[in-house]
């Protein structure tokens, strides 16, 4: 056998292409990880801006709301009393000496007259836009307590949570079901009564409406909590479908095992595939909340009397009634938004989980 040279190629250093060694992919990395956080902490800002000054706003009075102030912290223009009247205070510079005067009036050409409050005497007339107005910090924590109790809020608090945890409870129950049936059982004409569920999604909701209130008047159902709660205990097609999505991805050697065991259908769905959906059935709730809890449009159609009213409602009536006390809306929103929030946080990493392996699941 004759022998042969094998030429091998010689293995690239870090010194002939020092941009792709240790030290520059390390580099690489620490940057582009330094950048996308620095992304999205800006993003993050922008997002709670508005969220903030609707905090800000909810905690000032109407002469605060009415200087029309950007300051997200409230303040609030200092006032001292001028010949019998409260004028507003300022930073002023005089001959190069900087002192607090009080305005007194607007002259034309942008400026305005200015007075010293130990000397009434003394006035002087100075360019308005060069002084900048004495602010305090002024909070008002007792908009909130005059915003829920301005309507009856604590009754609209109870509807709400009513009919969002009790259709919760539905919608994980009979979505659950439906869900095991179609991921775990073959039939003929299953993958045919799937498909219809699924197009179930692209039908408006007003479509559907008359027949549906009709329906519910002749059943009495008409001004009570019912017809937002019982239609919860009948599967929604776009739960059924990350559930089932997600269940498909469960093993079946598992069912095989627990039926090896004696374990009939139901008790496979409790003790094998509810507790590994978890995930699953933590992002499906969360979404039913934040859908319940915001829902006007139901609620406007099915809810006549006032007592019956959840907070959507009763905020958007509390809104045309207190137009113009924007600080006392602002804080009813902010009690409005408050669940979700808390809600969110206290299972934020199971809802990030079930977000991921549900979107995995659909692919």
């Amino acid at each position: 056998m004759t022998s042969q040279t094998i030429n091998r190629p010689i293995a690239e250093t870090d010194t002939a292409y020092p941009s792709r060694g240790r030290l520059g992919l390390r580099g690489e990395a620490l940057f582009s990880k330094a950048l996308t956080t620095l992304i999205l902490a800006a993003g993050s800002v922008l997002i709670l801006i508005p969220l903030a000054y609707m905090i800000s706003l909810s905690l000032r009075d109407k002469t605060q709301i009415r200087q029309g102030s950007l300051d997200i912290i409230p303040m609030m223009h200092v006032e001292v009393e001028v010949n019998g009247k409260d004028e507003p205070l300022y930073n002023v510079t005089v001959e190069g000496q900087a002192q607090q005067m009080a305005l007194l009036k607007k002259a034309p050409g942008g400026k305005g007259i200015f007075v010293d409050p130990a000397n009434p005497e003394q006035t002087v007339e100075l360019i308005l836009a060069d002084q900048s107005p004495v602010q305090a910090v002024e909070i008002h924590p007792e908009n909130y307590p005059e915003a829920l109790t301005a309507v009856p809020f604590d009754r609209y608090f109870f509807n709400t949570i009513t009919v969002t945890f009790v259709g919760m409870a539905g919608m994980l129950f009979s979505c659950s079901l439906v869900a095991y049936g179609f991921s775990r059982f073959r039939a003929p004409g299953m993958n045919i009564l799937f498909l219809l569920l699924l197009s179930t999604i692209m039908l408006p909701r007003q479509v559907t409406l008359i027949p549906i209130y009709i329906l519910f008047q002749n059943l009495g159902w008409v001004n009570t909590l019912l017809p937002l709660i019982v239609p919860q205990f009948f599967a929604n097609a776009y739960d059924v479908f990350l559930l089932r999505q997600f269940f498909m991805t469960i093993p079946l050697e598992l069912d095989d095992a627990a039926k090896l065991d004696g374990a009939s259908p139901l008790q496979i769905l409790w003790y094998i595939i509810i507790p590994m959906a978890r995930p699953a059935l933590v992002t499906v709730a969360i979404f039913h909340f934040l859908y319940a809890w915001n829902d006007f449009y139901e609620p406007l159609i099915f809810l006549h009397s006032r007592e019956n009213w959840t907070m959507a409602v009763g905020l958007q009536t509390f809104n045309a009634l207190y137009s113009v006390n924007t600080h006392l809306i602002m804080a009813a929103s902010v009690v409005m938004i408050v669940p979700p929030i808390i809600l969110f946080f206290l299972s934020q990493r199971i809802f990030m989980q079930g977000v991921v392996i549900t979107r995995m699941a659909e692919k």
